[in-house]
């Protein structure tokens, strides 16, 4: 659910935020926080990066993306929102002792048991080896080398679906529409992640995105032809250039990004779909 705010203000007629009914925790635990260094776009003073900078103080809460607690159940002992990712967190007590967190599937509930090892039941949060998972199961936080921790299917609401078992590799289909396969020996985590509607959320005001650490663009038209190489020219103008550029003269658009000789490439069965321009 999005919640919605009555338009008492301009401000508030568009503004819609995350459901944060669903949430158990009010403050973080306090051993698995630390400050971080924000990112603010700048190497030695010069702006590297733009549109960055300001924001709310935040802390980092210390994710647990592998397989460090292997064979140990665990307790959900809260549900808590994570200011550095969109999808929701949980707070796990393990039976050793130990606490850490996890990125939270949607309907995981606090008191529920979860547990990582080669070979688990079907439920929601359980890490389990890919070889172990029924064809057409949801799964997230999937690794790509057997040992690195999680790296495809972390954001909110995203997950992949198990399409076939081939041999030593699972074949995934991706949030992106692809089709790729990955050593059926890696793990993932059962279920699709927390916070579905983070998309469909609507900033509403200005303040809110200089809240987020994002300061404002500029669009190039708008600028002086030494600025951009859409800028100048009298009133609203075409842009003078036949394909799209970034303020910096390098082609945006219509150019493949992808390294030809990247080494996945061979693990890829069928490449995303492009957009059609209408």
């Amino acid at each position: 659910m999005i919640k919605r705010y009555k338009p008492t203000t301009s401000s508030l007629r568009h503004l819609t935020v995350s459901d944060y009914s669903v949430l158990t925790g009010d403050k973080p635990f306090k051993k698995l926080t630390s400050s971080k260094k924000r990112s603010v776009g700048r190497s030695k003073g010069r702006i590297t990066v733009r549109h960055k900078g300001g924001g709310n103080k935040k802390l980092y809460r210390e994710i647990t993306f592998g397989e460090q607690k292997k064979g140990i159940p665990g307790i959900v002992r809260t549900i808590e929102y994570d200011p550095y990712r969109s999808s929701f967190i949980s707070l796990i007590s393990y039976k050793d002792g130990d606490w850490c967190y996890i990125l939270a599937p949607k309907n995981l509930k606090v008191g529920d048991e979860i547990i990582c090892n080669g070979k688990t039941p079907l439920r929601k949060g359980n890490r389990l080896e890919l070889k172990n998972v029924p064809v057409g199961s949801l799964v997230h936080n999937i690794e790509v080398k057997v040992g690195g921790g999680g790296k495809l299917a972390k954001s909110a609401g995203s997950s992949a679906q198990i399409i076939t078992q081939d041999g030593k590799y699972t074949h995934l289909k991706m949030p992106s529409s692809e089709i790729r396969k990955v050593l059926d020996i890696c793990y993932a985590s059962l279920g699709q992640l927390s916070n579905i509607e983070h998309g469909m959320i609507n900033i509403g005001k200005a303040g809110r995105s200089r809240h987020l650490g994002r300061r404002p663009k500029v669009r190039g038209t708008a600028m002086n032809p030494i600025d951009h190489p859409y800028g100048g020219g009298e009133g609203k103008t075409q842009r003078g250039t036949k394909r799209p550029k970034s303020i910096y003269g390098k082609v945006t658009g219509g150019v493949k990004t992808r390294k030809k000789k990247k080494y996945s490439n061979k693990l890829i069965i069928n490449k995303r779909k492009k957009k059609r321009k209408k």
